[in-house]
């Protein structure tokens, strides 16, 4: 069994950054690789933190740089072309729900808008897209008919990126099922991983001529904690036990979507977006409760894809546990589904936003500093961690990075980014200290493209490194952009 992450120096300048509450977050960034030796909270020495060389950090060539989106966030046009609806629509319409009261209309408008998007991807020098289909536009109730006008628009903006020679990376679902498919019991029910099997096969039937990067999930860990054990993501549910269905049938849909990828005989690639953060132990007398914290976060996704097998401490009544039934979790898995689970992928993707400590009862800690996103605790060096972790302990499998960035610190438009270009700088640097050191990282993609709809925080987060008026719907490339721009020409990250 792994154990969590503890490094001494992090939690130091945690301390250190809390007794300096006036700077700002990219000076606490700078600081958190400083080049002095710090001490541990028993006053022994640690080692310095790594810093990076005073020569630029080339990445290798061919290095595929992007930025993401995801359909509910960007596209708008909730009811164009016959669009169904999605669980998303249904909870944003709740009173309450959406901290602005906000929806998923306009959103940025890239339905009507994506060619200009196109261009503007181009003249920063991307060279992969990220984005979700709307599987709701595709089949308006999660089965059935194709809606052909719906599946025409994902069609036409695949075109639009290989004429641009921008690859596309295809996400099949990004949080927003079909309303029908949750009324019938949502990824509590077994039948929903068939239902995407089945759109899965949809979609490469439209569109696998292409050479694209597929990835059959995003983030299902969120989905299904968030959406269901929380309840602050649609559906809204609050079921520890309905959360541990959704893992499961989310990633039972994941591997059967694998297998209509390869009976499809599309060229490309597939794999699933998984987001996973470094558990640190505060407390080293008691790593228990980080030890699970880590099944329940990380391993509870990585071991069914990459080794065929659940962890056996992620789910119970322990601190630190997704509080589910074990037993009744076990009775989920019917004979076979770990192999279909496990069918081999072509890359892994990894969504990577920082680090969490966790105290010796299970209690989230924060030992980094936080971006406008509370929850998010920023950790340049974890991502070495966690890329190294990969290497280390799973089946090698080619790695790329499809979600990194912050959000502005405040709602309102700003095109002056300096916290994103030093959280993206020291990320990059991250990164290719990883790649030296043999993990095998393809590709990072920034999140986000364009400022958008941030799910419960509506648009009272800006995540984009291009700036949208939603009232005008006018774009504007923020600094970020410019530095993106010199990083993906250079192929190379600067140390400052």
């Amino acid at each position: 069994m792994p154990t969590p992450l503890r490094r001494d120096g992090d939690l130091s300048r945690r301390t250190f950054l809390l007794a300096t509450g006036g700077l700002t977050l990219t000076a606490a960034l700078a600081a958190c690789t400083p080049g002095a030796t710090t001490a541990s909270p028993s006053g022994s020495a640690t080692p310095a933190p790594w810093s990076p060389p005073a020569e630029p950090m080339t990445f290798p060539k061919g290095y595929t740089w992007g930025a993401s989106t995801s359909a509910f966030q960007i596209e708008g046009a909730l009811t164009a072309d016959g669009r169904g609806a999605s669980v998303w629509d249904t909870f944003a319409a709740l009173p309450g729900k959406i901290a602005d009261d906000s929806t998923g209309d306009p959103a940025a408008d890239q339905y009507h808008r994506y060619a200009d998007d196109v261009a503007l991807m181009s003249s920063l020098g991307l060279g992969a897209y990220r984005f979700s289909i709307s599987w709701s536009r595709v089949l308006l109730t999660g089965a059935g008919e194709v809606n052909q006008a719906g599946l025409d628009y994902y069609r036409r903006l695949v075109d639009e990126l290989l004429g641009a020679g921008i690859r596309p990376t295809i996400t099949l679902f990004h949080w927003d099922l079909p309303q029908a498919l949750q009324d019938a019991g949502g990824w509590a029910s077994r039948d929903t991983a068939e239902r995407f099997a089945d759109y899965a096969g949809v979609c490469f039937e439209a569109l696998g001529a292409a050479e694209a990067d597929w990835l059959t999930l995003n983030e299902p860990k969120t989905h299904a904690f968030v959406g269901h054990w929380y309840g602050v993501h649609a559906p809204g549910l609050r079921s520890p036990d309905t959360a541990a269905a959704a893992v499961h049938h989310q990633l039972l849909a994941h591997g059967l979507a694998v297998q209509r990828f390869r009976d499809s005989g599309a060229p490309g690639r597939i794999g699933a977006a998984l987001n996973l953060i470094p558990v640190i132990a505060t407390e080293p007398d008691y790593p228990e409760a980080a030890t699970f914290t880590d099944a329940r976060e990380n391993r509870l996704f990585l071991d069914p894809i990459l080794k065929g097998t659940y962890p056996d401490d992620a789910v119970g009544d322990q601190p630190g546990q997704l509080p589910a039934d074990p037993a009744a979790f076990l009775e989920l898995q019917q004979p076979g589904d770990l192999e279909v689970i496990s069918a081999p992928c072509d890359l892994l993707a990894i969504q990577y936003y920082g680090v969490t400590g966790v105290d010796g009862i299970g209690n989230t800690v924060d030992i980094a500093p936080t971006s406008a996103a509370t929850w998010q605790q920023i950790d340049p060096q974890g991502l070495y961690d966690l890329l190294v972790r990969l290497k280390d302990e799973y089946p090698a499998i080619p790695l790329i990075i499809t979600e990194n960035g912050i959000p502005d610190p405040t709602p309102d438009i700003t095109v002056d980014d300096p916290d994103r270009i030093a959280f993206l700088r020291s990320h990059f640097q991250q990164a290719a200290r990883a790649i030296g050191d043999g993990v095998p990282l393809e590709g990072h993609y920034v999140w986000s493209l364009l400022d958008n709809f941030e799910w419960a925080e509506g648009y009272t987060q800006r995540w984009g490194i291009v700036a949208v008026d939603f009232a005008t719907q006018e774009r504007t490339p923020k600094a970020s952009a410019g530095f993106f721009t010199d990083v993906i020409a250079a192929n190379s990250v600067n140390r400052d």
